[in-house]
């Protein structure tokens, strides 16, 4: 048996999500989603910051995201909507995929990520 290699893996895990598109984020938000930047501390000086997320170093975002996990972060709860934004959506798809695993039933992340949505915010279709 061959190990899948990343874009299967990529795939896999998209499967399970319901992507969010930049388009959509305001909306998702309105409705109680609750947004996380998993990015490095330097993309988000260099790059920016993303307005109303929360912050987890993707090294600790199980335990700070799992509800029933004594380091979770107060707004996080099984049944509630959690957008992961990476870089470029690519990061974010394999952790929500294991968010999916936690309980997080509905962990997903968004369709380009954190520069995407930067582009949109400069360039507005």
């Amino acid at each position: 048996m061959t190990t899948p290699h990343i874009d299967q893996l990529l795939e896999v895990a998209r499967q399970r999500l319901r992507r969010v598109e930049v388009d959509d984020l305001d909306a998702e938000v309105a409705a109680g989603a609750l947004v996380v930047d998993i990015r490095p501390e330097v993309n988000r000086r260099d790059e920016g910051e993303l307005p109303g997320a929360a912050v987890v170093d993707r090294i600790v975002l199980e335990w700070r995201l799992d509800p029933t996990s004594p380091a979770s972060l107060p707004e996080a709860a099984a049944a509630r909507r959690v957008i992961l934004v990476c870089n470029e959506g690519y990061a974010s798809s394999l952790a929500a995929a294991t968010l999916i695993d936690l309980g997080l039933a509905d962990a997903t992340d968004l369709v380009g990520g954190y520069r995407a949505w930067s582009a949109s915010r400069h360039h507005p279709t």
